[in-house]
């Protein structure tokens, strides 16, 4: 029997009952942290492209900056109850494990010299 179980905090904050046009502090902070989302996007394929080690050490920065603020908003949309996970599984993780094992074994080795 695979009963699926949610994560979440109880939610606080007044929001509207029926969903309206308005932006609301819940929409306003998901925007925000969409966009973190973007941006760190943006940041790991320019440091994956780029050669010049200053501006790698200030783009790094910049990419940890994001991750941290993202994950700043996640908390707290966490914390007020208005993000929901799903919670893993026994089974779900063991699959996953041996998804990511089987990953491993397909890539090559190298040794650097």
């Amino acid at each position: 029997m695979n009963v699926s179980m949610q994560i979440a905090m109880p939610q606080t904050g007044q929001l509207p009952q029926v969903k309206t046009p308005e932006f609301n502090d819940r929409d306003r902070i998901n925007d925000i942290m969409s966009y973190e989302k973007y941006l760190t996007s943006g940041y790991n394929t320019g440091l994956n492209e780029m050669q010049n080690p200053r501006l790698r050490q200030k783009i790094g920065m910049m990419l940890q900056d994001a991750h941290q603020t993202q994950f700043q908003l996640f908390d707290l949309m966490f914390q007020k109850g208005w993000y929901k996970m799903k919670a893993a599984d026994t089974q779900e993780i063991s699959q996953a494990q041996q998804q990511f094992a089987n990953y491993k074994t397909q890539l090559p080795a190298f040794t650097v010299h």
